[in-house]
């Protein structure tokens, strides 16, 4: 098995995660930015957008996702859902994963025959580039899940960190210090999701 597909391989959802990092932010930032950099679009249309948050704006951001959720929840499960956000909060940094919407109009206006698919592709591409991301950060020995609070969280997040209005939030990805293992995973049989046709 190929180093590349090893690590496909090890890139698990680790909600356990702590800040027992030992590299810098500014090595973190470099790992994010050469993946999403790396990573394709159609038409090169480079639309994925990604915010890292580091210290207390990492721990700004789940408290903006606990101050929406509270009025949407029910009292009796809330406690559940804090419980689950702090373990977002304990993780070192997350990365806030955009879609640059001007590109794709402007994709849509000049190639009219493919208008209708460039939302898709731009979708596939922020999905690479998160995946991408995901997994550079395990190689570096992170571990990560994904999360998506959009669009309950959107407006906060884009009045807190004066978001371009043309930056639509997809995801989040956290990270941190694996404090524990991923869970196991079933995949289904091959002949069920595989056609090899000759």
């Amino acid at each position: 098995m190929t180093t590349f597909l090893e690590s496909l391989k090890n890139r698990r959802s680790f909600y356990a995660l702590g800040r027992n990092v030992n590299l810098s932010e500014e090595e973190i930032s470099d790992v994010v930015k050469e993946a999403v950099k790396q990573s394709p679009t159609a038409f090169n249309a480079q639309s994925p957008r990604a915010v890292i948050l580091f210290g207390s704006a990492h721990e700004r951001l789940w408290e903006i996702v606990e101050e929406a959720l509270k009025p949407l929840t029910p009292p009796e499960a809330f406690p559940n859902t804090q419980n689950k956000l702090a373990g977002f909060k304990n993780g070192y940094g997350t990365v806030l994963f955009f879609k640059e919407t001007d590109t794709v109009k402007h994709l849509q206006e000049e190639f009219e025959l493919y208008a209708e698919n460039f939302p898709v592709w731009a979708e596939q591409s922020n999905g690479i580039a998160t995946a991408n991301t995901w997994t550079a950060l395990e190689e570096v020995g992170l571990g990560a899940n994904l999360q998506h609070y959009n669009p309950v969280i959107d407006e906060a997040v884009a009045r807190e960190w004066d978001i371009p209005a043309n930056w639509e939030l997809r995801s989040q990805l956290v990270f941190g210090s694996k404090e524990g293992n991923p869970g196991e995973k079933e995949y289904l049989a091959d002949d069920i999701r595989f056609r090899v046709i000759h």
